[in-house]
């Protein structure tokens, strides 16, 4: 060995981390110390005075490590520095190489190639980029979740998107048991309505309506099923159970009636006619869960419960909440009752005494008013031809009356055929006049207005 390669034994550590590797333009592998030995798992003996090319030319899978060195030879004009895969034994290792020229006075002899095992540096700086690329597909996902969130929130409650989103099996068909409460509200006289307003009018009146409503009802916890019209089906109690369903229910329904007077309040600002809603109410056992087919799926509720509680709904007026025992048993809240009425629902095998909900006490405290005006008297009696109804069907001929009292939305009314408790009529009064019968007193019948035509107050103008 010369005295120049002498001299960079001399220099170099025992102990460095680095491989060092002198090969000369001849080829041969001039010097290598005990790092480069261990790192590419050749003994020392084999390496130094022997052929670059005979040691490494026949190890095709070193051939990353053979092409920087011939590189380094045959590019003199700049340093080299490069990550290249080395394989050792069973193992692949990631190794940095640069070389550089090793001159003895001004002329180049050979090159000196310096490397080193990053495996571990380049593992950590994998797992850097993986975690990075990870963050970037959570942050994906998140947006992704907040846009399905955001665009199927409109259409879906946000109980019911998360737990599509979250849940392994959201989407998967099938339903359980479950005690819950059900909700449905209804327009009164809404049919009517739409026949006689203009259609974009309509639904601007509708999505206001139903924007306020919903605000209601998620504000105690609800979970919207669907829309149906102008009516709402909602359940308290899924997929979040809540002990305290029933009067989240009682509360929401309260609030959803103290809502109406903005709600008639933005109506008039536009020229909107007022709405009326009643609510009906039921708690018990139900099968809710993912119902329809593999195309179409929506999350829904079905018992006898539900049927019943669209009943109960049926026999309610503009600005009523009527509840049944079974709501009324469920609700440890003090509740404020202002009537209860006993009816005879389609398809039930006894009766069923409802209680009409105006407030609830604490953790709510909703109280709405029962406003109840006594109906003021006509200079004579209003003849009128009228029909009794059977949903929206007319049950027999014309039946003849007279309407002797009114209010704002009732009115007494005077007929010989016979009406019975909760009976829809629909009278011949400026246009098709529905009403609802509430009870029966001295003077006649009680009636509700559910449904005014437009004609009504100059069919009534002469009778007052």
């Amino acid at each position: 060995m010369d005295e120049s390669i002498e001299v960079i034994q001399k220099h170099i550590l025992s102990d460095i981390s680095e491989g060092i590797m002198l090969i000369g333009f001849n080829g041969f592998i001039l010097y290598t110390n005990a790092t480069a030995s261990k790192i590419l798992g050749i003994p020392e003996e084999e390496l130094s005075g022997k052929s670059f090319a005979a040691l490494f030319f026949n190890d095709p899978e070193n051939d990353e490590f053979s092409q920087a060195v011939i590189d380094s030879i045959y590019d003199r004009e700049r340093q080299h520095d490069s990550i290249l895969n080395y394989k050792k034994g069973d193992k692949i290792l990631t190794l940095r190489m640069m070389t550089s020229f090793y001159i003895d006075g001004e002329e180049q002899k050979g090159i000196i190639a310096v490397f080193s095992d990053v495996s571990e540096m380049m593992e950590l700086r994998d797992a850097v980029k993986s975690m990075k690329k990870i963050k970037a597909l959570n942050d994906q996902l998140e947006l992704r979740n907040k846009l399905l969130s955001e665009t199927f929130g409109r259409f879906l409650s946000d109980e019911i998107v998360k737990t599509l989103l979250e849940t392994p099996d959201g989407l998967k068909l099938g339903g359980e048991k479950r005690t819950l409460t059900v909700m449905m509200s209804d327009l009164m006289g809404f049919t009517a309505l739409s026949e006689r307003m203009d259609p974009a009018d309509l639904i601007a009146l509708l999505n206001h309506y139903l924007e306020e409503m919903t605000a209601a009802i998620q504000e105690q916890g609800g979970t919207i099923i669907e829309f149906i019209g102008d009516g709402i089906l909602a359940i308290y109690g899924a997929p979040v159970f809540y002990e305290d369903h029933a009067a989240r229910a009682v509360a929401a329904a309260l609030r959803m009636q103290s809502r109406m007077e903005d709600v008639n309040k933005w109506n008039m600002d536009r020229g909107y006619p007022p709405l009326e809603m009643g609510i009906g109410i039921n708690t018990g056992e139900v099968i809710v869960g993912n119902i329809g087919s593999e195309k179409r799926t929506k999350y829904g509720v079905a018992g006898a419960v539900v049927n019943l509680c669209g009943r109960i709904e049926s026999y309610t007026i503009g600005g009523q909440i009527l509840i049944p025992p079974a709501t009324r048993d469920a609700v440890e809240a003090e509740l404020e009752i202002a009537k209860e009425l006993t009816v005879y629902p389609k398809g039930a095998q006894k009766e069923l005494l409802l209680s009409q909900v105006t407030g609830i006490g604490k953790p709510y405290d909703i109280y709405a008013m029962a406003v109840s005006k006594k109906p003021v008297p006509l200079k004579k009696p209003a003849p009128v031809c009228f029909f009794r109804l059977d949903g929206k069907h007319k049950l027999e001929g014309t039946c003849f009356g007279g309407i002797t009292a009114i209010t704002d939305d009732r009115a007494l009314f005077s007929t010989d055929t016979k009406l019975e408790i909760f009976d829809n009529i629909q009278i011949e009064a400026g246009g098709d006049l529905y009403c609802k019968v509430l009870e029966k007193q001295e003077e006649g019948y009680l009636l509700q207005y559910t449904a005014i035509p437009v004609g009504y107050g100059g069919w009534l103008s002469d009778k007052r």
